[in-house]
């Protein structure tokens, strides 16, 4: 299977032979910083058109076929028209926090976007905490959002902002112990370490019961924690408008738009990277030609074919389910998730402990 080091590598060592060791890092910097912003578009924009064809295959529709082939260019006229927007100056409001949000937002979803090992060598950022820092920087969305509603001042953008402080403080709790199960079983918190451990078989097959259940609870609280329906309240159209982003307009609302559907792919990548082996192809032991023709396959198209899978879930949780009511949705989650959560991750520890996984 290739590795992408070895072009990672070249570049390196081709900046390393005419700059000096400083400059050479700030290229590099520079470099990695503009393919994950180019990622980021791309991949967004990609997600809006794939989005707007599902939704319209569940609802008999055709969804976008003008612009462009079978309305492939759509949602890059609707990014220039939003690129193109004035930005509505709002009397009474906090200039410095309101504008201040959306970029605390896109810059969480950013740095998450940046942990995420795409293909085998193929990963900006990888130490032994990366799960933990995975955690904390998705973590810190939410205070954009809460930004966004207080600084509005807008009752309506302040009712969805609290909404959504109340429900992603909530659903990470389930998150985070979904991903401690994972971690629990594999003993590292390494996303490379951990999918290089699912060489022999993805977690999902392998981790038993508790593997499958903490998958389920994942993918759940995974749409939740990103605002999408059915748990999503603090948008609620039909109640707030467009809740915590009401005010907002041009660009300032296009990044909370962006945010929105990079978080789900970044939820995605996460649950094929800690469930359904990233990058790693499938293999099953015993079968080494199987698993050789596997290996034939790059594996960033095995990445991106798994997390389109979850993604593919995910949008069909929103467009078959109702939209739940507030109490509903915390319910679910501290009556049902997070007591479900800590048996499950208990019952993944006596795995471990006493030797039963396979």
């Amino acid at each position: 299977m290739f590795d992408f080091s070895t072009i990672t590598q070249w570049v390196d060592e081709l900046l390393r032979s005419f700059l000096p060791h400083a400059a050479a890092t700030l290229v590099e910097f520079i470099l990695i910083g503009l393919c994950l912003l180019v990622g980021y578009a791309v991949i967004a924009l990609v997600l809006i058109y794939v989005e707007r064809k599902v939704c319209a295959f569940f609802q008999c529709r055709i969804g976008p076929n003008r612009v462009g082939p079978y309305g492939t260019i759509q949602s890059v006229a609707d990014m220039i028209k939003m690129l193109t927007k004035e930005i509505i100056d709002i009397n009474h409001v906090d200039r410095f926090l309101f504008n201040l949000a959306p970029f605390v937002v896109i810059i969480a979803s950013v740095l998450a976007f940046g942990c995420i090992p795409f293909a085998k060598g193929l990963h900006v950022i990888d130490f032994n905490v990366g799960i933990f820092f995975l955690i904390a920087v998705s973590s810190i969305g939410i205070v954009g959002i809460l930004l966004a509603g207080w600084a509005s001042n807008n009752k309506y953008s302040l009712i969805g902002a609290m909404r959504s402080g109340a429900q992603m403080i909530s659903y990470e709790l389930s998150i985070g112990l979904s991903i401690l199960t994972v971690v629990v079983f594999t003993g590292s918190m390494q996303l490379s370490t951990i999918v290089e451990g699912q060489a022999d078989g993805w977690l999902l097959f392998k981790g038993h019961i508790p593997a499958c259940i903490a998958f389920i609870v994942y993918i759940i609280a995974g749409t939740a924690e990103t605002n999408r329906g059915p748990f999503d309240l603090p948008e609620a159209d039909s109640e707030l408008t467009a809740g915590y982003h009401t005010e907002y307009s041009g660009m300032h609302f296009g990044f909370f738009y962006l945010a929105e559907y990079l978080n789900m792919f970044v939820v995605a990548s996460v649950a094929s990277t800690l469930f359904l082996g990233g990058w790693m192809p499938l293999h099953v032991p015993g079968w080494e030609s199987f698993n050789q023709i596997m290996d034939y396959i790059p594996s960033i198209f095995w990445f991106f074919g798994k997390t389109a899978v979850v993604i593919f879930i995910i949008m069909w949780f929103k467009w078959t389910f109702p939209r739940l009511r507030i109490d509903q949705l915390l319910r679910l989650e501290w009556r049902y998730l997070l007591p479900i959560n800590l048996i499950n991750l208990f019952l993944m520890v006596i795995i471990v402990v006493f030797k039963l996984h396979f």
